[in-house]
């Protein structure tokens, strides 16, 4: 869950929150904030592209969408810089059940301090989310992002030691 997204403000932080959060297993980002067709339609592109699945929607009441996610019983993790270490926070996380995780933007409202099951510091430093949200799901996977298939990818990127190999997948009728 992306908090306070702002289109002239904050495009391409927020589209590189969703970027990380596709490449690194999550399947979804929820957005509160002002809707923007705009990023929906360019992330939407990249799952059509580099595979899926992964959706975005933007939230008309993010503090209900937080309540009702936590009554079906599900956790949530707020990544800040004030909280539990980001080591011990890992070790806390269930395994079962759906995982919400919030990072903000603007200043975060004392709800979500209060609403998340874990606040995770993610370093004690001023930082991006960014960088925040790739760090806390390359541990909370152990990793395991790096052999995630995405289904019906058409582009995907061979590892090479030097230069850039991609490799096509498929062919539809429409793409030749």
């Amino acid at each position: 869950m992306r908090l306070g997204h702002r289109p002239t403000r904050d495009k391409r932080i927020t589209t590189h929150v969703c970027l990380v959060a596709r490449s690194f297993g999550a399947s979804a980002v929820h957005i509160a904030g002002v809707r923007d067709d705009s990023l929906q339609a360019s992330i939407k592109k990249v799952s059509d592209t580099w595979g899926g699945p992964f959706s975005i929607d933007f939230l008309p009441n993010p503090i209900r969408f937080v309540k009702d996610w936590k009554s079906k019983g599900g956790q949530i993790a707020h990544l800040t810089m004030y909280g539990t270490r980001l080591k011990d926070a890992i070790q806390r996380i269930g395994s079962d059940g759906d995982l919400l995780v919030v990072v903000g933007g603007e200043k975060v409202p004392p709800f979500y301090y209060i609403a998340a099951d874990i606040n995770v510091a993610v370093g004690s430093q001023p930082h991006s989310e960014v960088a925040a949200l790739a760090l806390f799901l390359d541990r909370i996977t152990c990793g395991e992002w790096e052999n995630m298939a995405f289904t019906d990818a058409k582009l995907r990127i061979v590892p090479t030691e030097r230069g850039k190999t991609v490799e096509q997948l498929r062919f539809k009728k429409k793409d030749i």
